[in-house]
């Protein structure tokens, strides 16, 4: 194959998403950004208390981000491998803005897959919640669009490859821009970096990669393994900034976050296994 039919070979589907309207009327179990989660009776906030970017955070309540029903994008999900019903949420540690290139960092990201939504119902806040981690409700519109690569994930893919030109001639031909902003479900990561799926695979193993010592410790038979990390793992969820009138979330200097899930974990519905990474400029 040339390189634009190895390009068009990764094309994936992904359902891009657009947060920017303040929701003006809250229905049980919908779709939206911020607000308040709808959960069972019996529901536990998570809560989080370990390392964050660069310093060590204090216990406190993680952050909701967004909840998805599912059956709203069944239509959408050409692959058919989201759930096709249930509430899919997304909380995260937004004060210390744990990376993810460390264990340490599990738990700074939680998902869960409310499968029945007659169980559910609106949550209150933490007491202990700060305002400032208290988001508004905001609309969540989407639509698909083809997803593919950037170079990164490219030679990861075909390392033989060593022509960015070209891979950039290419995506012109094909018509591919890379969005300076994309909050998405599914589809390729628009890295910021570098690829993460090697990272993601490390790290849920035990390896700090935060520095050059904790890369030295990976064994031989790891190393050998995250060659073929990209087969394992799925874009699940793409956040990048939000922004309204009133409101606006950044992550680091107008960073994304990137939550991933192993393909394995995502069909078995074992979504407490995704792994949250940032990246930024």
């Amino acid at each position: 194959m040339n390189m634009k039919e190895k390009l068009q070979s990764l094309v994936q589907n992904s359902i891009v998403l657009d947060i920017s309207e303040e929701l003006e009327k809250y229905e049980a179990c919908s779709t939206h950004f911020g607000g308040q989660p709808d959960v069972p009776a019996d529901f536990q906030w998570p809560r989080y208390q370990g390392k964050g970017y660069n310093y060590e955070c204090e216990e406190r309540p993680l952050t909701f981000l967004a909840q998805f029903n599912c059956a709203e994008f069944t239509a959408l999900d050409a692959r058919h491998i989201l759930p096709d019903h249930g509430l899919l949420s997304f909380f995260y540690e937004m004060d210390s803005q744990p990376w993810g290139f460390a264990p340490e960092h599990k738990g700074g990201l939680k998902v869960y897959w409310f499968e029945d939504l007659s169980t559910l119902s609106r949550a209150e806040f933490p007491e202990d919640m700060e305002e400032d981690f208290q988001f508004p409700a905001i609309n969540i519109k989407a639509h698909t669009d083809l997803s593919y690569p950037g170079w990164s994930d490219f030679i990861q893919k075909f390392p033989e490859e060593d022509d960015d030109e070209a891979f950039e001639s290419v995506q012109k031909e094909l018509n591919i821009e890379e969005p300076e902003e994309c909050s998405k479900l599914l589809g390729w990561a628009d890295v910021i970096q570098d690829s993460m799926y090697e990272e993601c695979d490390l790290v849920t193993k035990g390896y700090y990669l935060g520095n050059p010592e904790g890369y030295a410790k990976i064994t031989p038979d790891d190393r050998q393994a995250v060659e073929t990390a990209m087969d394992r793992w799925q874009l699940l969820f793409q956040l990048d900034m939000v922004e309204t009138d009133d409101f606006e979330l950044m992550f680091g200097d107008c960073g994304r976050l990137y939550v991933f899930i192993k393909k394995e974990d995502l069909t078995a519905r074992k979504f407490e296994n995704a792994w949250g990474m940032v990246q930024c400029y």
